[in-house]
């Protein structure tokens, strides 16, 4: 598929055994905050604007108490000029239009933000490497992406404007009261200050109940997808019940988790409103007692009450913004976690100069294992014990040997989905680790075990990863893998939605489509898991024949659980306990090996032996 690799360092990205060298889950940031700047960043010349305008429409609204006062002044000289109230009809329509047109902006922001959060997981998520993602919970993930951003989009922009336009509108409202008269200002100084305590004591506990309130949807949406995921099992287990059971109390977890977020939210207003009104009636008294004495007029009195019910609404933006801050801060530290995650660096292997532009290498690719140790995780026991064989380019190779011998973990290895403890994993000659990953991955073709087909077209599934295949090419597959019949009878052929996980097809045919979607790649080594186990006598003999056409032009790497696959097999490499027992003909290792032997005269899988192809030993 492609030119061999140059030499290269190695690649300390990949290299390590993905137990010492990626976390077992996500890890807590230094700081949500710093976190949540890193999301606002790029927005930041639109927010500024929005901040601005928002800005200027509160200033605006700032002078409406003095031209009211100027209109009561002439009021009570008996002077009603229009000039003051065409003013003040002005700044209210111009501030309106002013404030919403930032607001506009910043909600503009706001979708920007999460977007672009968005794109950034899922393309980390897909370059995650395999053990992170089977240590990780799908749901969580998929509510880090969802929930999680959507909470930058409520809480990030207007927060940061209510703390920018709150706090200078508020010291600007208290200079006007200052201005207006001092002894009031100390009065509602007093009062509010108990508002900051609120704020610094409340402020983190609610970060922390949003936290836990998104910890808790994520284990609700990892309990859903696993109903999900095995749905068929579920209703044949008869266990709706108790299954429904489970996700309920998930969802009561996440109830009690909001209500605690969600009261200390309450805590925070409702204090911040009830100082307010004490605020309002300590001014309103001791200012009537002032008005009395002399000592201030009546205009200054309604004045400075304007701007006490404009600080009010200031007042309260500034403890809701910093609750938003906090609810923001906890979503972006969230989702920081899954941006710490270990990712595969696709141009592992390029740091050394290359000889020339990839070509297609039309070759079949060698294949060696070089004393190849490997354990999933330290905990666990080893898979492989020194682990080696050779297979040259070209021909069918069958791995073969009890459950658990560690056949399939041949394939990952060679897939680099793991990287071994010890040992090499050699392709042409060059350890797997050297490759540049999408030119080592680009060379083969994968047909897992279980033969998934995702959601969406029988086009799109075949075509998966390959965007250049014709329409010949695509009808020459179809007639290897035998689904002629298959799309004959879907309604709308290539182009029907296969649904959910391939639920439309059975399971032979998915197992036939994940076959042709690994000969349409135009792979130099064919990887095949048991790709066979679900279809009948006819159509895995047809497709037996497909796989040794395939071996004289590549390199074919087949775990067989059927005799009739070995026997036809060029070599047969025999596995027990995560070492090679033995490697030859089928022929060879009925005569020398007694486990082989053994599995032929049980046929493999205690399958019936197919006595016109003398498969019976």
């Amino acid at each position: 598929m492609t030119a061999a690799p140059p030499a290269a360092p190695n690649d300390t990205s990949q290299g390590a055994h993905p137990s010492r060298d990626t976390p077992t889950g996500p890890s807590r940031p230094r700081s949500g905050l710093r976190a949540l700047a890193g999301h606002l960043r790029p927005q930041r010349v639109r927010m500024a604007a929005g901040v601005l305008l928002g800005l200027v429409g509160s200033v605006m609204g700032l002078a409406q108490p003095m031209v009211a006062k100027r209109v009561m002044d002439g009021m009570g000289r008996g002077d009603l000029a229009a000039g003051p109230v065409l003013a003040l009809s002005l700044l209210v329509v111009a501030g309106g239009i002013i404030a919403g047109l930032g607001h506009y902006l910043l909600d503009r922001a706001a979708e920007s933000v999460v977007c672009a959060a968005r794109r950034r997981l899922t393309d980390r998520l897909l370059r995650l490497r395999v053990p992170v993602v089977e240590r990780t919970e799908p749901g969580d993930l998929i509510a880090r992406v969802t929930s999680d951003t959507a909470l930058l989009r409520q809480s990030a922009p207007q927060a940061v404007s209510a703390g920018v336009t709150g706090t200078l509108i508020t010291l600007a409202t208290v200079v006007m009261m200052g201005l207006l008269d001092a002894v009031l200002l100390c009065v509602t100084l007093a009062v509010t200050a108990f508002v900051g305590v609120v704020v610094a004591v409340v402020a983190p506990r609610i970060g922390r109940a949003t936290r836990h309130t998104q910890e808790a949807v994520g284990r609700m949406g990892a309990a859903l997808e696993r109903v999900l995921g095995a749905f068929r099992t579920v209703k044949a287990s008869g266990a709706e019940r108790s299954e429904a059971d489970a996700l309920h109390r998930a969802a009561e977890h996440a109830r009690r988790a909001g209500v605690r977020a969600a009261a200390w939210d309450a805590v925070s207003a409702t204090v911040s409103a009830v100082v307010v009104q004490i605020c309002f009636l300590v001014v309103l008294g001791v200012g009537g007692a002032r008005v009395t004495s002399g000592a201030i007029g009546v205009s200054t009195l309604v004045a400075f009450l304007l701007y006490l019910f404009a600080l009010a609404p200031r007042i309260g933006q500034l403890v809701e913004g910093v609750g938003q801050l906090q609810i923001g801060a906890a979503a972006a530290a969230r989702i920081r976690e899954v941006e710490d995650l270990a990712v595969e660096d696709v141009r592992a292997g390029d740091t050394a100069p290359a000889a020339g532009p990839p070509v297609r290498d039309p070759r079949p690719a060698a294949v060696a294992f070089h004393e190849v140790r490997f354990a999933y995780s330290p905990g666990l026991p080893p898979v492989h014990h020194g682990v080696s064989f050779a297979v040259p380019g070209g021909g069918l190779t069958a791995f073969v040997g009890p459950s658990g011998a560690g056949k399939t973990t041949v394939f990952s290895l060679i897939e680099r989905f793991y990287e071994p403890d010890a040992g090499r994993v050699l392709l042409d000659g060059e350890d797997v680790r050297l490759w540049p990953l999408d030119a080592l991955r680009a060379a083969i073709g994968y047909v897992e075990q279980d033969s998934p087909v995702l959601a969406g077209t029988l086009r799109d599934n075949l075509t998966l990863g390959t965007a250049d295949v014709t329409e010949e090419e695509l009808r020459e597959v179809l007639r290897l893998a035998r689904l002629e019949t298959v799309t004959d009878r879907l309604p709308h052929g290539l182009d029907t939605d296969v649904g959910h996980r391939g639920g439309r097809l059975s399971g032979g045919e998915r197992q036939r489509v994940a076959i042709a979607r690994a000969l349409l790649r135009r792979p130099r080594l064919l990887l095949l898991d048991e790709a066979t186990s679900q279809l009948d006598a006819a159509n895995e003999a047809a497709l037996r024949d497909t796989v040794t056409d395939a071996a004289r032009r590549v390199t074919v790497l087949a775990v067989a659980h059927r005799l009739s696959t070995v026997t036809t097999a060029d070599r047969i490499v025999v596995m027990e306990a995560g070492r090679v027992r033995a490697v030859g003909t089928h022929a060879e290792l009925l005569r020398t090996d007694a486990l082989y032997g053994e599995l032929a005269r049980t046929q493999l899988m205690n399958g019936r032996p197919d006595r016109r192809r003398g498969d019976a030993p």
